[in-house]
């Protein structure tokens, strides 16, 4: 498990140190297009370097807002508060994370944070109100297991740097069809790159999305429903919240390609229903992680 942390640590700085180049280039170009050719490596580093801090130090409450999530209570949320209290004894972890509940009828649930001293666990009303106690408890037990693995820190990085980037390429558009400030070749060939590279990371951009979100690995998925078995000693109840969870055809409409590998199921009912993973699956297939359970028993 240590060995597995220190590469989840690692593969979180390999991923803001590409992002930080990205975003380093690409102010530069919109920069350049508009004449500020000796001052854009300037700004595009400013630039960079305060949005990858800014986005690294408030990743959860990106992602919280992004689902329009609500704090959780003990007048609302009694038997939620007391299961996790339960498990922090038996999970070993010192600081308890925050818990934060999504108005959606569909049963599911994520964690996110950039560590375990910064961490929160999200479920939804729908997971709340259609799960026993004992499957809520795998399922929070689930991802308290991220949390102590620090699945959360990379995962909520790639979920909100992913957007950002996609939002900045999309901007590279926008910005060709700008007026020019000067119409020298230089400008007109600077423009022309924007053009080029604007439309690369246009296409490119869901292409990249996808395979950074396959760097938190399905098996980090096996790896966080073993340690929580070790947590509450009951596969059942974990076992029986997947299957409960799979099966439920409720929408979540708080999802997107940026944070659905963040969820415990997928939170897309359409890629629900292959019994077997693909290369392309952010999750690893229910039937699967149901045998890889069976057999800790």
């Amino acid at each position: 498990m240590y060995d597995d942390i220190k590469k989840n640590k690692f593969k979180t700085g390999i991923i803001v140190f590409a992002f930080l180049t990205m975003i380093t280039l690409i102010i530069y170009y919109i920069c350049y297009a508009f004449g500020y050719s000796e001052y854009a490596i300037i700004i595009a580093l400013i630039f960079s370097i305060i949005s990858t801090v800014a986005t690294y130090y408030n990743c959860d409450k990106v992602v919280l807002a992004s689902v329009r999530a609500r704090p959780a209570t003990k007048e609302e949320d009694l038997q939620l508060t007391n299961i996790l209290e339960g498990l922090m004894v038996s999970s070993g972890l010192e600081h308890k994370p925050d818990l934060y509940v999504v108005d959606s009828m569909q049963p599911n649930a994520f964690a996110t944070g950039r560590d375990p001293e910064h961490s929160v666990i999200c479920v939804t009303k729908g997971l709340l109100e259609k799960l026993d106690y004992y499957e809520l408890e795998g399922v929070v037990a689930h991802e308290l297991a991220h949390i102590k693995n620090y699945d959360i820190r990379l995962s909520a990085v790639v979920s909100v740097m992913v957007g950002f980037v996609i939002m900045l390429s999309d901007m590279f558009l926008r910005v060709f069809w700008m007026p020019r400030r000067s119409n020298d070749n230089d400008r007109g060939n600077a423009n022309a790159i924007l053009l080029i590279l604007g439309l690369v990371f246009l296409i490119i951009s869901p292409i990249v999305s996808q395979l950074i979100q396959l760097a938190v690995s399905r098996r980090r998925e096996y790896l966080a429903d073993a340690t929580a078995v070790s947590f509450t000693r009951n596969p059942d109840g974990l076992i029986s919240a997947l299957r409960k969870i799979s099966s439920d055809d409720s929408e979540l409409d708080v999802a997107s390609n940026s944070n659905a590998h963040m969820y415990i199921v997928t939170p897309f009912k359409n890629k629900r229903k292959t019994s077997k993973s693909n290369l392309f699956s952010t999750h690893p297939a229910i039937e699967e992680r149901i045998e890889a359970l069976e057999n800790l028993r």
